[in-house]
């Protein structure tokens, strides 16, 4: 099976010769090819020679666009800096006084920006692995870019202080959000990828009042345009588990907090889930034998259309021995036809 076929079997329960592997790489696929951080996040060329090289040294069933959570932020204009081989740092936040909402620019995914590089690198992708290699694109759900704009402990108390501008803007980034997760499908992404990691930060009541919708409607869109939504929350999201099978994800992540054979029951049929042995504890810290171990017990407890992955991203200078293990681990688990 290609990867594209083993994606596309899983995702439906059907026959596949092995689980397929989803784990998400960043900073660890950019220095694994020696490229500088700075390079992976702004040009496209090296996250794809980085996506590239690891998919095939690890038996990934993926490459993906994935890079950092600024990339709409910059294209709305806020000042993102990025240092020579470190994470990206937000400077100014574009929405210190709320009044500012009124004169926010919707950019274009077109334009020339940062979201225009993704778009490039899907392009990239498409022309390189298309059809044979699942390509994933990604956007920031709505709630996590109102925090990347207005910062996280400003857009908290305002989910108390002010409800109706909060929805105000949860409007705009889901405009935004939307058009860049269409336009990188007529790119030829066949997966794109959701991050609201600031959603594990609230309750269920404001989960539904000011994440859910937003993702059913971004996630609606993506499956009209012809792909796959994935829902990524990192965090401890035991208790969104049944509103985010709501969602309309076809395949939801869960960080290693999560209890797997839980989410399982809760979940049911609505979505295949993704996951989710720990990132630092296994994959970083552990030895061969564990992350093997740990590989065989969430394909166990996942049910039939589980995808392997760790909890959340694979972290820089995790030793490639443990890597290979999960790839070695996932060839025992294919199912008969």
């Amino acid at each position: 099976m290609t990867p594209y076929e083993r994606f596309q079997h899983r995702l439906k329960g059907e026959p596949v010769d092995r689980v397929p592997n989803f784990d998400i790489m960043m900073t660890f696929a950019a220095h694994y090819v020696g490229r500088v951080l700075s390079e992976y996040y702004q040009d496209y060329r090296a996250l794809c020679e980085a996506n590239l090289v690891v998919q095939e040294v690890f038996d990934l069933d993926i490459v993906q666009a994935i890079s950092d959570p600024y990339r709409e932020t910059a294209d709305f204009g806020a000042e993102i800096v990025f240092p020579h081989d470190d994470l990206p740092v937000c400077r100014r936040r574009l929405l210190e006084d709320p009044a500012a909402l009124k004169d926010l620019r919707r950019p274009d995914p077109l334009g020339g920006g940062r979201m225009t590089d993704r778009i490039q690198a899907i392009r990239r992708f498409r022309r390189l692995v298309g059809g044979q290699v699942p390509i994933m694109g990604w956007v920031e759900g709505a709630l996590a870019e109102a925090a990347n704009l207005r910062g996280v402990l400003h857009l908290m108390i305002d989910l108390y202080d002010r409800p109706e501008w909060v929805h105000e803007l949860l409007e705009v980034c889901t405009e935004v959000a939307t058009a860049f997760a269409v336009a990188q499908v007529e790119a030829g992404a066949d997966i794109i990828g959701l991050g609201d990691a600031i959603a594990s930060q609230i309750g269920p009541a404001a989960y539904r009042e000011f994440a859910l919708p937003y993702e059913q409607r971004i996630f609606s869109a993506i499956r009209e345009a012809g792909a796959v939504p994935r829902l990524h929350i990192c965090g401890n999201t035991t208790l969104l588990l049944d509103d985010m099978a709501n969602s309309g994800a076809q395949i939801i992540d869960l960080d290693w907090m999560v209890d797997l054979a839980h989410a399982v029951n809760v979940v049911g049929a609505r979505a295949a889930l993704c996951g989710n042995f720990d990132p630092v504890a296994v994959m970083l810290q552990g030895k061969p034998h564990q992350v093997a171990q740990a590989t065989l017990e969430c394909v166990r407890l996942g049910g039939p259309r589980c995808f392997s992955a760790a909890g959340c991203e694979i972290p820089d200078r995790t030793p490639s021995e443990n890597l290979l293990a999960q790839a070695a681990a996932l060839e025992r688990t294919g199912t008969k036809t």
